[in-house]
């Protein structure tokens, strides 16, 4: 029994926390690799500043952040390829249960009030905000189960269309339900995530010294690290759920064949519902990680991520028709980070398409 636990915990919790890793330092060596030759190839091209040596100081910074922001989408995109991988069915309002945990998350901060937070130990602050991503979490993993049995269980033998514009509708109806609350409440759509603690503070693991004496200095600031550890975590833990789990098996049974689950004594409507919860709480627990981090909400959730949106769909669906679907939760968080990296090298290291000066 003993080897079986070791040997699970082996398999579930420690190969795919290295398996991350693995992906996370992949992408990011094959990235940097690029940019740094075509910062190369560009430096004839500009004669105001030394190009390599300003990408060497960049590029740190933009993979952290490619980092970070590759936890928060993989918690987000998990959501999305869980639902998809039990009903075949794209989620649309799964944005907007995103967008109410990290208004519910924000919303308990402002209860406790500015000055409670302000007075508190650290301690204290790691302490409320965990009560912050537990009620973000809770709230709208109950939202997501709740808008599965209103808005898309009657709905489940329809046409794939009809579920479709339902769940379009129910995306428009949270947006339009926070904004009405929020401006009966506070006057304004839009919500700031309170700052205390020393969340900013930097913590520097290294530095490099370049030619002519240039320092690179490479920190991650706590908060940053916070929404790293708090995300693999979470993933972690789905991780374990899906493949050792007897909820784990049932949930894969039901997205390889509900009829064939049904017969074997499988609660398919339950399963369903698992599905849309643990699926709401990874996307409420995502929302307050970003506004921990990014700090300004709006209530229209991922629209202006709409293209990243996009694409998680699109990867979620390839997963399920390639046999991907609910077990492959490093692979998956591989991806995210991928295509974080790819963006933040994109936007943050324009200075390689200035051209010539």
């Amino acid at each position: 029994m003993d080897r079986f636990i070791r040997s699970t915990a082996l398999r579930e919790i420690i190969r795919p926390l290295l398996q991350m890793v693995a992906f996370i330092l992949g992408s990011a060596a094959v990235l940097s690799i690029l940019v740094i030759v075509l910062a190369l190839l560009l430096q004839s091209s500009r004669t105001d500043l030394d190009l390599v040596n300003r990408t060497l100081t960049t590029l740190p910074s933009v993979i952290l952040d490619a980092v970070v922001l590759g936890f928060v989408y993989a918690s987000i995109a998990l959501g999305y390829t869980m639902v998809y991988g039990v009903l075949e069915f794209i989620n649309f309002a799964h944005s907007e249960i995103f967008m109410v945990g990290a208004f519910v998350g924000t919303e308990v901060l402002l209860a406790i009030g500015a000055a409670t937070l302000a007075s508190a130990s650290p301690l204290g602050t790691y302490g409320f905000f965990l009560i912050a991503l537990i009620a973000g979490s809770v709230i709208a993993g109950l939202l997501a189960m709740s808008v599965e049995r209103v808005a898309y269980r009657p709905l489940r033998g329809a046409p794939r269309l009809v579920p479709l514009i339902s769940a379009i509708g129910v995306s428009f109806f949270l947006q339009d339900i926070v904004r009405l609350i929020e401006s009966f409440y506070s006057g304004q759509f839009f919500r700031i995530f309170p700052t205390f603690g020393d969340f900013d503070r930097v913590l520097v693991l290294g530095r490099t010294v370049l030619t002519e004496g240039q320092t690179i200095e490479v920190g991650i600031s706590i908060k940053s690290l916070i929404v790293i550890l708090v995300a693999m975590a979470m993933l972690v833990a789905l991780n374990f759920l899906v493949n050792v789990t007897k909820l784990g098996k049932a949930i894969r049974a039901t997205a390889q064949n509900r009829d064939s689950a049904s017969l074997m004594g499988i609660n398919v409507n339950y399963i369903i519902s698992m599905t849309f919860l643990i699926g709401g709480t990874l996307g409420g627990a995502a929302g307050v990680l970003f506004a921990f981090k990014f700090a300004r909400l709006d209530p229209f959730g991922l629209r202006y991520y709409l293209p990243e949106s996009i694409d998680t769909r699109l990867r979620a669906a390839l997963r399920r028709r390639s046999g991907g679907g609910t077990e492959t939760v490093p692979a998956q968080v591989g991806v995210e980070h991928m295509y974080r990296a790819r963006d933040n090298a994109a936007t943050s290291l324009d200075l390689l398409a200035v051209g010539r000066g």
